[in-house]
């Protein structure tokens, strides 16, 4: 497989330390200046999960970023940053020696379903066309509007004061940092976020992911091909449209299929399309205000 003609996906295990940005620079480079994208950013002391996509697979990124998350956080109580993680300047001190797990354990109901979140100021979240972050480093305080995300599993996995790991199953959107800052005020002891792994995305886990130095070590070797998976596993969570050979031919250049024959969903949707011999075509829109008619709207030709 020539790097200059790759279509696909690479399930990244980011290293703390570098940005994602970086990291997917690196991947650049080894596929020989292909276009390369990614899901969902990680801040740079995260580690973990970063699904890099390579080619026209970029167009389907997009799939990933909606699909719930699973981090494992280690939450340190005593103290406060500007951040809500270890890398800002302390805020704020405060004895956690009078924390139990019971306590914690209460405090985490209301973190739980859909929760109202005030993103940090050391955020990507614009104001007047501005990244919160350059606003927080010249000194400025932004009143920011809270956003509603979704905590689908929360739980406990270690308690040994002053660090608490918990494990976070979420929606798109959610800040565990800030998880970390408001559960501390719950509780009435500062907090910040310690230490974050991101162990899924969508269906990408950590177990199965490449290091950067391993990936670098089989472009050397040339079994690369080994760790790139099919394009098509960003939408394998859609439901599947298969055609015949005018319904492919249809959809390749273009034009919409109707949907006689296939399930008319209540609302807006996606659909993946398939040709006849499995062959994944791309992806199909259907919309009630469309003439109730599946529009391609990325196609692999």
């Amino acid at each position: 497989m020539d790097p200059h003609t790759l279509d696909g996906i690479i399930n990244l295990d980011k290293p703390r330390g570098k940005t994602s940005f970086s990291a997917v620079a690196r991947v650049r480079r080894l596929t020989a200046g292909r276009k390369v994208g990614h899901s969902g950013t990680l801040d740079p002391d995260a580690s973990g999960v970063l699904p890099v996509f390579i080619g026209r697979a970029a167009r389907l990124a997009r799939f990933i970023t909606d699909l719930p998350k699973v981090y494992s956080a280690v939450i340190e109580f005593g103290c406060a940053t500007a951040t809500y993680d270890s890398s800002g300047s302390v805020t704020d001190r405060g004895d956690p020696s009078g924390l139990t797990r019971e306590r914690i354990e209460g405090a985490l109901d209301s973190f739980r379903g859909p929760i109202e979140q005030i993103p940090p100021m050391y955020s990507a979240v614009k104001w007047e066309g501005k990244p919160l972050y350059h606003l927080a480093r010249a000194g400025m305080e932004i009143a920011r509007k809270p956003r509603r995300v979704m905590i689908y599993r929360l739980s406990v996995t270690q308690w040994r004061n002053p660090l608490l790991t918990i494990e976070v199953e979420c929606g798109k959107g959610t800040y565990i940092r800030s998880i970390a800052h408001d559960l501390g005020r719950a509780l009435g002891c500062p907090a910040h976020l310690n230490e974050l792994t991101r162990t899924r995305s969508g269906p990408f886990r950590i177990e199965d992911a490449v290091s950067l130095t391993e990936l670098e070590e089989s472009f050397a070797r040339g079994d690369w091909q080994r760790y790139v998976h099919p394009p098509e596993l960003a939408v394998a969570h859609l439901e599947i449209i298969r055609v015949d050979d005018a319904g492919e031919e249809d959809f390749l250049h273009g034009r919409p299929l109707s949907s006689a024959g296939f399930t008319a969903p209540c609302g807006d949707e996606y659909r993946r399309v398939h040709a006849r011999d499995g062959r994944f075509l791309g992806v199909a829109r259907f919309s009630l205000q469309e003439e109730a008619l599946w529009r391609p709207v990325i196609v692999f030709s």
